[in-house]
């Protein structure tokens, strides 16, 4: 018997879930190698300072912004399995050219080993040199990264609307959108011990690799459902269940939606309201993602390869996996046993994930009596960005046809990406200034880089709740778009 003709339902959707938790969390290891290594690792070579570090997470937030005001567009037009295979492709080859900066640097500067440019004096006119080609060398290579990445997120959620019906988006999201703690929470376990035991070159070169398997994968497995053939009518029957379609066997004679242009979608509230969510909140998490090694390095001396600097970022981003997951069901919760419609549900339940990073208020102060707490704070902090996240993307499915979900996730992405360029580069500059000032620099009771750190944490804890009030105030109740 043929496997469509078969009555019970088959759950492939959730091995498409899979793959996508799967580059997503490839996605976020590629990102972390470089936070995980520039402090102990890279910036001795080097002789990074903090705004050198702060240059480059900054510039590859804005390289990662306007890749992502063409990536959404390109996946919709190249269709999902293409356009995620290309975009696979570049982040992963972006990756691995890292490890050729050192090289390329020393033989830039004219030195015979990697050695001599780790023994010039520091704050000279030569390690000024080294310092200045390898950020524009680690810059060029995070631009293919970024310019790569940027389709991981308009891609997964364009395959997450093929694939699941509505009420079922925010659970799936979720799962899929875990990939980036879980590849948080993986990186600090293997990327500083893969420095350490091989160089940090081959961190880059093991990790970039991951995605060139995750290639085979998704060659293999994805095709849209109605042309799978590892799903079956009853599964497809399910996933189709919010299409007004009369006979939805005929899957030939089903009509293509309507897209809509480019510069159309700005002139939508419910863009500008997701827009505005990502703005505020995106760069929250980038923070955290790129400065928690240094900061557990420099307030605490915990390095990222010894076993206290990788049990704090491991527990940090255990707390956000394991918490982050759950935020996917809270408005099926509303909708289902509330009765409410899934954008009131789902705004319901952001105002709560809006909460949790009022937390990190409290991890400077309280990280004077341990490390702990500020590792499980800002993990509280993180599982609220990611269960809010999850949801934020889950209101573009409700509101906008899937022919435009790729563009509006590309628009929204570029939004988070200017955010996260503005704390990243500020706070790179932010903490040299401050640590340079001492104690004629104070708020709250802390002098020097720490002050400046308490000042950032203070601007990440109330950024969520103020996104939220701008989003209800644009869009106060369910509205999906209608394309005529």
């Amino acid at each position: 018997m043929n496997p469509v003709q078969t009555t019970k339902m088959s759950n492939f959707r959730w091995v498409i879930c899979a793959l996508l938790f799967l580059a997503t969390t490839i996605n976020y290891m590629d990102r972390q190698v470089l936070s995980l290594t520039w402090k102990d690792f890279i910036a001795p070579e080097f002789h990074w300072t903090d705004a050198d570090y702060g240059t480059i997470t900054g510039l590859f937030s804005l390289f990662y912004a306007v890749a992502n005001l063409f990536a959404g567009k390109f996946i919709d037009w190249m269709g999902t399995k293409k356009g995620y295979l290309i975009a696979i492709f570049v982040w992963s080859l972006g990756a691995v050219l890292h490890a050729g900066c050192g090289w390329v640097a020393m033989k830039c500067e004219g030195y015979d080993s990697i050695e001599a440019l780790r023994m010039v004096q520091a704050g000279s006119d030569a390690a000024v040199a080294i310092a200045t080609i390898s950020v524009w060398l680690f810059l060029s290579c995070r631009l293919i990264l970024a310019v790569g990445e940027a389709g991981n997120f308009p891609a997964a959620i364009k395959a997450t609307a093929e694939y699941f019906p509505k009420k079922d988006r925010a659970f799936s999201t979720s799962i899929f959108n875990s990939g980036a703690s879980v590849g948080a929470l993986a990186a600090p376990a293997t990327i500083p011990l893969l420095a350490r035991a091989w160089g940090w070159e081959m961190a880059f070169i093991i990790i970039g690799a991951l995605g060139f398997i995750w290639m085979g994968l998704w060659a293999w497995l994805y095709d849209k459902p109605a042309k799978n053939k590892r799903v079956n009518q009853a599964e497809l029957n399910y996933i189709e269940q919010d299409n007004d379609i009369a006979n939805v066997q005929d899957r030939d004679k089903q009509k293509e939606e309507k897209t809509i242009s480019f510069w159309k979608c700005f002139t939508f509230k419910q863009t500008w309201s997701f827009l505005v969510g990502k703005f505020m909140t995106d760069g929250v998490w980038w923070f955290f993602l790129f400065w928690a090694p240094a900061y557990f390095s420099d307030q605490y001396g915990y390095t990222s390869d010894s076993a206290m600097g990788i049990a704090l970022i491991f527990t940090l981003y255990a707390i956000v996996t394991i918490l982050s997951i759950g935020g996917g069901y809270l408005p099926t919760y509303f909708v289902e046993k509330k009765g409410m419609n899934p954008y009131l549900g789902r705004m319901r339940a952001m105002f709560i994930f809006a909460c949790f990073p009022v937390l990190g208020l409290f991890a400077q102060p309280l990280g004077a009596y341990s490390a702990w707490w500020p590792a499980i704070l800002i993990g509280l902090l993180g599982a609220g960005h990611q269960a809010w996240s999850a949801n934020l993307f889950s209101t573009i499915g409700d509101m906008f046809p899937k022919s435009t979900i790729g563009t509006i996730v590309g628009l929204g992405t570029m939004a988070g990406g200017i955010g996260s360029m503005s704390i990243n580069l500020g706070s790179g500059k932010f903490f040299d200034w401050a640590a340079a000032q001492g104690a004629n620099f104070t708020f709250f009771g802390f002098e020097g880089k720490p002050a400046a750190y308490m000042v950032v944490f203070c601007i990440c804890a109330v950024a969520y709740l103020i996104g939220w009030c701008i989003m209800k105030a644009l869009v106060p109740k369910y509205k999906p778009i209608e394309v005529e």
